[in-house]
């Protein structure tokens, strides 16, 4: 066992004289080397709450760990070296590996880019093998289907049901499954890889397509072939329109134009893409001298359409404006109440005051069931659900600032990153800020133990007691960091601190945190998923495209 040596930043003094011990200890403590984390730390490792002296100097701080308690859990030690050092005094270890191994690992080859990459060279090889089969020229046809077939996946991975379905296949495993299947069966929030992978493929399946039918129209010209070379180029205007909007940097930086470009150019895609494979089957029967009916019937290009057209009428079609009932919890945040429905747990929705040019997605929080009447039987229905709204821009802002009486709800409710937290025994569960608006569908649901940290400024103040009391009462030991008080956490330590001492408090058969999920805002995202993985922990929080 590895004990590692305890530094103390603010006083300089390092917490490792159980060297003198003897030598099995020595050997024990040899080498081993303080984190980042640690000697960038100016503060103690005593945890808030539990230390009378929490609003002490730093330099009481210092006293505090040279107390006599602290010696005496040294001395402890120095008896017998097997046993464990409290969790209040565990260090974050070292990373795995070396720099180059851990950025490829954790984040060049991201899940969302392994799968684009799978996809791109299933496509690949459907290109060499139509090629092959026809002596290097593709047909038309097969090119017209590939296209199609990519488009309908694109789609269908942006259908509410079918990416509910998808989470549900994912997270239907036992916890007697391994935990390494379960580690990656909870990487299924990267679906956004499918979507942008067949959506890319499908540009460039139809840029061949547009190429070889410009060639078959100048050696053959015709009029039927003219109006499906027309429509092609329009497709492929359309079709760029969307790439060049989708890529992440104009995405995040113009995300209202990307929003606009995304729907208008992809509906007046679908639109053209119906003409178009009307008129390809107009060319098709007269070469076949039949009917435009039988080819379509007979054409998968028909069929492929048909369920992409399906997928976005499905969701549109379920438009509907409901009423909004605020409670304003500070100038910083608002809870909007929707009593139109309930809500199960582990869902969210899109909401709008202008259907045709934004979209917001949050998190629903159903409200707890009703206090059950005396001599009653079962509690009654819940009464609606609830999101939580953080001033983080132009639209959220006005939202507190002027609460609106009604909006737009787009879809059907769609499972997002905290459902796959039921594939895991138990979890360490991080928010920032509005952050633990998400997190309290998993509280409300009280399915998987967990330990939760939370870091806000003025929690009670800004969103209210309601919420700080439904943290604690999913969590007794819960962190609460208020970062006015307390200045920014160091958050990959808290966080390693939690797993550490869940699993203490497991026992040494094992058991305790198999993974840690975060809700906050990109930047601490990716540093706390890295800081657990590039540890070995299962860290999960929410990418661009999730």
């Amino acid at each position: 066992m590895t004990i590692p040596a305890v530094v103390d930043a603010s006083c300089g003094v390092e917490k490792a004289g159980l060297i003198e011990t003897s030598e099995m200890s020595a050997q024990l403590l040899e080498g081993v080397e303080t984190t980042n984390e640690a000697k960038d730390s100016t503060s103690t490792l005593v945890r808030s709450g539990r230390s009378s002296t929490e609003n002490t100097t730093a330099g009481n701080s210092c006293e505090d760990l040279q107390s006599k308690g602290n010696v005496d859990q040294e001395k402890a030690f120095k008896e017998d070296p097997t046993s464990d050092l409290p969790v209040d005094l565990i260090t974050v270890p070292p990373k795995h590996g070396n720099k180059l191994t851990r950025y490829l690992e954790h984040n060049f080859f991201s899940y969302y880019r392994k799968i684009f990459v799978v996809i791109f060279f299933a496509n690949i090889s459907a290109l060499i093998a139509f090629t092959v089969e026809n002596n290097g020229t593709p047909l038309l046809t097969e090119i017209g289907a590939a296209t199609s077939a990519n488009l309908m996946v694109a789609l269908l991975f942006r259908q509410e049901n079918f990416v509910n379905l998808v989470y549900e296949i994912c997270t239907c495993v036992p916890h007697s499954f391994p935990l390494w299947i379960r580690r990656r069966l909870a990487k299924v929030f990267h679906y956004g890889g499918c979507h942008s992978g067949c959506g890319t493929a499908a540009i460039f399946w139809y840029i061949l397509y547009t190429i070889t039918a410009t060639r078959d129209y100048v050696l053959s010209p015709s009029r039927a072939q003219l109006a499906n070379v027309s429509t092609s180029y329009i497709l492929v205007l359309m079709f760029i329109f969307i790439l060049g909007g989708a890529h992440p940097k104009f995405r995040v930086r113009y995300h209202d134009y990307f929003e606009v470009v995304h729907r208008f150019a992809g509906w007046v895609a679908l639109v053209t893409f119906w003409v178009h494979t009307i008129f390809a089957a107009s060319v098709a029967a007269h070469d076949a001298n039949t009917t435009i009916g039988l080819i379509l019937v007979a054409s998968p290009n028909f069929w492929f359409i048909c369920i992409s057209t399906s997928c976005t009428i499905l969701s549109w079609s379920r438009l509907r404006q409901h009423d909004v009932y605020p409670e304003f919890l500070s100038s910083h945040a608002i809870r909007l109440h929707f009593k139109y429905k309930n809500m199960p747990p582990f869902y969210g929705l899109k909401v709008s005051t202008n259907p045709a040019l934004e979209w917001h997605a949050f998190a629903t929080i159903p409200n707890p069931p009703p206090p059950k009447p005396l001599g009653a039987g079962a509690a009654g229905d819940r009464p609606g659900f609830s999101i939580v709204v953080s001033n983080a821009g132009d639209w959220t802002s006005k939202a507190i600032s002027a609460p609106p009486s009604k909006l737009w709800i787009r879809g059907s409710p769609l499972h997002g990153l905290l459902y796959t937290s039921l594939l895991f025994k138990h979890v360490v569960l991080i928010a920032t800020g509005s952050g633990i608006g998400p997190c309290l569908s998993l509280l409300y649901a009280n399915r998987t133990p967990r330990r939760i940290f939370w870091s806000a400024s003025h929690p009670e103040s800004t969103y209210g007691d309601g919420i700080v009391q439904a943290v604690k009462k999913a969590d007794e030991k819960c962190v609460i960091w208020d970062t006015k008080k307390k200045g920014r956490p160091d958050i990959v330590r808290e966080v390693w601190k939690l797993v550490a001492e869940s699993r203490e408090s497991a026992g040494k058969e094992g058991g305790g945190a198999e993974a840690v999920f975060i809700i906050s805002n990109p930047k601490v995202t990716r540093k706390v998923v890295y800081g657990m993985e590039s540890r070995g922990v299962a860290a999960y929080g929410a990418i661009f495209d999730s």
